[in-house]
């Protein structure tokens, strides 16, 4: 079974509320969300699945070099993102595409790296969420770095942060057997850095299943560090808003590091140049897919009485994006070329510049036309 005791949940495969003392608290931060804030997590769900679905076929027809697919980490990633703050700094792997459009990255920008026409794609100073990494778990080093800098920089007689400010990294269950995400979780410990480890299990690095990978539950990762820990259903977009609003929380008022592992599945690909029926049986995708985030999430809005209207409204709204987001993609001019020169090294080069004369040359040598 995909859950085990230790995982927290609120809310049912069934889209009943879960009655449990060990969630008390989490319940109690539920309860307090309004009906639009209710309703902007199911919307949020929709559009992004409805923008990862032709961002995949956008891919399929040549207009993208590649599709990192994030069907079915819906919930964990709507839940988790709605719990930040402004002022709190994000870091992303490389499929968090509902945490970037929460913090207002326009969907095209992800589209037009994987295109190949940007080398960013947003600024990253002026929404707190930074650039998507492609090299697993990289971005925990740049994550606990950057916490590390929010305490020192916010010290007092105390020891503590005065900065009302945390980080959230964003990895996976792959990217935890890393080095680089080891190293993360000694630093952020023993600096008591204001950050959270987010962990989505989508359950496979690329082919190899977690289970293969560890032997125990990856939360107790974090708890082999001294980092509280905890394991979510992280399709369940309610839980991870609470567990993840309290351990940032914690972080922001200098108790130190929060690593939550959030249990989910990803439904499609790992990205479009991978075909997971070579190592993935039927049975096991249908278990996950009756624990859909989106579908479970419904229910339990429909039991509160949201109307038809809502969810069609919501539905032509992921129409509507991704009707535009085509058209917008399809018009993406290419770069210069020459534009592949200007950041190999942050002085001038000889022989980069050397290159690049010599690349303006060949292109004049065809009048204009090529």
């Amino acid at each position: 079974m995909p859950y085990t005791e230790a995982t927290l949940q609120l809310l049912s495969i069934d889209g009943t509320l879960v009655e449990s003392d060990r969630t008390e608290e989490y319940r109690a931060l539920v309860d307090k969300l309004t009906d639009v804030q209710l309703q902007s997590f199911y919307r949020e769900m929709v559009v992004t699945r409805r923008f990862d679905i032709e961002s995949g076929n956008l891919q399929r027809q040549g207009q993208l070099a590649l599709w990192v697919p994030s069907l079915g980490q819906e919930a964990a990633q709507v839940g988790s993102a709605f719990a930040t703050r402004k002022q709190d700094t994000i870091f992303p792997s490389y499929r968090e595409h509902a945490v970037a459009r929460i913090r207002g990255i326009d969907p095209v920008a992800i589209l037009s790296l994987l295109r190949g026409v940007t080398n960013g794609g947003w600024n990253p100073n002026e929404s707190r969420f930074r650039l998507y990494t492609l090299v697993l778990a990289t971005q925990t080093l740049h994550a606990v770095g950057y916490a590390m800098g929010i305490a020192m920089d916010g010290k007092s007689g105390t020891g503590k942060p005065d900065v009302d400010e945390a980080t959230i990294v964003y990895f996976g269950d792959g990217a935890s057997s890393e080095g680089d995400a080891n190293e993360a979780l000694v630093f952020a410990q023993s600096y008591q850095s204001p950050i959270v480890f987010f962990l989505q299990n989508n359950q496979y690095a690329i082919s190899v299943p977690v289970s293969r990978q560890s032997r125990s539950p990856l939360y107790k990762r974090g708890e082999g560090f001294g980092i509280d820990s905890c394991q979510i259903d992280g399709n369940d977009v309610l839980i991870s808003y609470a567990v993840t609003k309290i351990a940032l929380d914690d972080a922001r008022a200098g108790k130190g590091p929060r690593f939550i592992e959030a249990q989910t599945y990803r439904l499609g690909a790992h990205t479009t140049s991978d075909d997971p029926t070579k190592y993935r049986e039927q049975a096991e995708e249908d278990l996950w897919k009756e624990r859909d985030s989106i579908a479970r999430f419904e229910k339990f809005l429909r039991s509160k009485g949201e109307s038809d209207k809502f969810f069609d409204a919501v539905k032509t709204e992921g129409e509507d994006l991704a009707t535009d987001v085509r058209a917008r993609v399809l018009a993406l001019k290419p770069p210069p070329a020459d534009v592949m020169f200007d950041h190999a090294y942050t002085d001038e080069h000889p022989l980069i510049s050397a290159q690049k004369a010599w690349l303006a040359e060949y292109e004049a040598s065809f009048g204009g036309h090529r």
